[in-house]
């Protein structure tokens, strides 16, 4: 009569195991049922569940014989018909992938977000590194560090602000999706740009070379609060840069600052072919600059009104609002002939929050509290590249 069993192999790692060991079942004419490897700091775990055909003791004693020779230990653990087709009947759960951001990943980190985990009666399938190997010396201040966790089975209503509350109490970001066949294919990332691509707002920039830095200032910070009608406001903010000299938009330009992370995620972007998009309440000198300098493929924002070398204080209609902006990333689907769920949208200012909502994937980027309370995934520790994470890209694929 056939037997389960699964077969847990540790020590050393070393070219040759796997294949060795699956050699010798195969000569014994073993089903595998389910495998699953690891190696961490080059100490490797191994566990095969198994099959066995007849009589299994002559292939124990092979297997532990091969196994002294490699220099690694093996236990063998019976497993009995109803545990297994307990293991089967869990299969049809659902799948969410959740990951773990921080500057430093810390065992407290690791041990509130299991406990929350464990609490909703969730499972955790695998655990995997997304960064890369961090040297010792490396400070906190500049290093990532990701830890992707597959889960199986169906969350709590409080899952997600349980897990957000973790994330503002240990200031880390954590970010849970359903595993689903979108999350693997996304193609287009579209992106807001005063604030998350850009570490400034420009029109601030602009108010303070025609002296009215503060005034604008506020009713900016109002603005992307939502306490404001973003086309009215941004109307407002426009009219008071009359008479600014157009020269002003190239010295702004030129001192813009990239957010940190942003060259190398799209140079990852570019290489990997996914179309990328600026869609901004900002404006369109500034976000061809970007365009030129990052490659990127589509810029739709707010065009100046210029006349005799002078801004005229007005801005070309229609305003790109929060509104416009979601059916721009609607067009821009349907344009590269994808689904809405295939695309991601990044923003900061709470004229983003309808972008978000529709994408298949919505970040609020080191958001404005109600844009951060309000969309499914936030990244407020570290830069830009961390999407890729998010993505399920590692370190060593960018």
């Amino acid at each position: 009569m056939p037997e389960l069993v699964l077969i847990n192999i540790t020590g050393e790692d070393k070219p040759g195991l796997t294949a060795a060991i699956t050699a010798l079942l195969g000569e014994f004419d073993v089903d595998i049922l389910d495998v699953g490897q690891a190696v961490i700091h080059n100490f490797l775990t191994l566990g095969i569940l198994s099959n066995v055909p007849g009589e299994s003791e002559s292939l124990y004693k092979e297997i532990l014989f091969h196994a002294h020779e490699l220099g690694v230990t093996v236990n063998f653990s019976p497993v009995d018909t109803a545990s297994y087709d307990e293991w089967v009947s869990l299969q049809g759960r659902s799948r969410f992938i959740l990951t773990l951001l921080a500057r430093k990943i810390r065992a407290s980190h690791l041990a509130k977000v299991s406990r929350v985990i464990a609490d909703n009666d969730l499972n955790i399938d695998n655990i995997t590194r997304l960064s890369g190997r961090v040297a010792l010396g490396t400070k906190s201040d500049n290093s990532k560090a990701c830890i992707e966790f597959s889960l199986r089975g169906e969350p709590g209503a409080n899952f997600r602000r349980e897990l957000m509350t973790i994330g503002t109490e240990m200031d880390i970001d954590i970010a849970l999706q359903e595993d689903s066949i979108f999350r693997r294919h996304r193609r287009l990332v579209a992106f807001d740009m005063d604030s998350t691509l850009i570490d400034t707002e420009v029109i601030n920039e602009l108010a303070e070379h025609a002296g009215v830095g503060e005034q604008v200032k506020k009713v900016t910070e109002r603005a992307m609060s939502g306490e404001l009608d973003f086309a009215s406001s941004l109307k407002e903010r426009v009219s008071l840069l009359a008479g600014l000299d157009e020269s002003f938009l190239k010295k702004a330009a030129d001192e813009l600052t990239l957010m940190e992370g942003a060259e190398h995620l799209f140079s990852t972007l570019n290489i990997l072919g996914y179309k990328t998009a600026i869609l901004s309440g900002g404006f369109s000198y500034f976000g061809e600059v970007l365009q030129e300098k990052l490659g990127i493929d589509y810029v739709f924002a707010n065009e100046l009104v210029i006349s005799k070398g002078k801004l005229t204080g007005k801005v070309k209609e229609p305003v790109v609002d929060a509104e416009s902006k979601a059916r721009l990333l609607e067009r821009l689907a349907i344009k590269e002939n994808i689904s809405l769920e295939q695309t991601i949208a990044v923003g900061d200012g709470a004229n983003d929050l309808a972008m978000l909502g529709i994408a298949g994937l919505g970040i609020a980027f080191h958001a404005k509290p109600l844009v951060k309370e309000s969309a499914e995934h936030s990244i407020s520790t570290l830069g830009l590249d961390s999407i890729l994470y998010l993505m399920g890209i590692r370190d060593r694929e960018k």
